[in-house]
């Protein structure tokens, strides 16, 4: 029988510590990208899904035997999973359920969209005489995408712009562009007046 169907997100939280290694070595085998200490324990715990407590005693595990080391970058240290780990992950992964893979994946993958987000688009608001602007400016790399200034009537709306904006800047940029794109010169509607009407 199947009792995950029966589980609310609420009630899933993995607390068995052998759970837990696999499912972080199955995150790092994934997500396949260098992660830093902070960044891994904000995605685990965070998610709600791992204990912080269960979370890094099954982490101190796998760094004891070396499953997973920290490894030196740019004067940043990041996580790396040992060849034999990431065979591993692949084959004892059906041992946690489905929907703790998901969430930390979906987890990782906002994490680190955000960190681009947050990399790629800068918001500022300034107060003008009247109301606020909100500054938005996309980058990638060195070259600037947009740069562009919206009215807000007041602060509160100001942030909630910038906000929202940075829910999802790349959907933003691409509506911008697609109204630009399909924008049309405006067309008066001509109406003759009658002694009738």
């Amino acid at each position: 029988m199947n009792f995950e169907k029966y589980l609310t997100p609420n009630m899933m939280n993995l607390t068995d510590p052998y759970a837990v290694k696999i499912l972080i070595c199955y995150f790092l085998r994934q997500i396949n990208r260098p992660i830093t200490p902070d960044q891994l324990t904000q995605i685990a715990t965070e998610s709600g899904i791992v204990n912080y407590f269960v979370f890094t005693e099954a982490l101190k595990g796998l760094v004891d035997t070396k499953t997973v080391s920290l490894v030196e970058q740019d004067g940043e240290e990041y996580y790396v999973l040992s060849e034999l780990a990431k065979y591993g992950a692949d084959d004892f992964k059906k041992i946690v359920p489905r929907s703790f893979r998901d969430k930390i994946m979906t987890a990782g993958l906002k994490f680190f969209a955000k960190l681009k987000n947050e990399n790629d688009v800068k918001i500022s608001i300034q107060e003008q005489q009247r109301g606020y602007a909100v500054n938005v400016i996309a980058t990638d790399g060195g070259l600037v995408l947009m740069d562009l200034k919206l009215y807000a009537p007041d602060r509160e709306q100001a942030e909630m712009l910038g906000e929202k904006i940075m829910l999802n800047p790349s959907d933003f940029y691409g509506k911008v562009i697609d109204y630009a794109v399909e924008n049309e010169e405006f067309e008066p509607e001509v109406k003759e007046m009658t002694d009738f009407e």
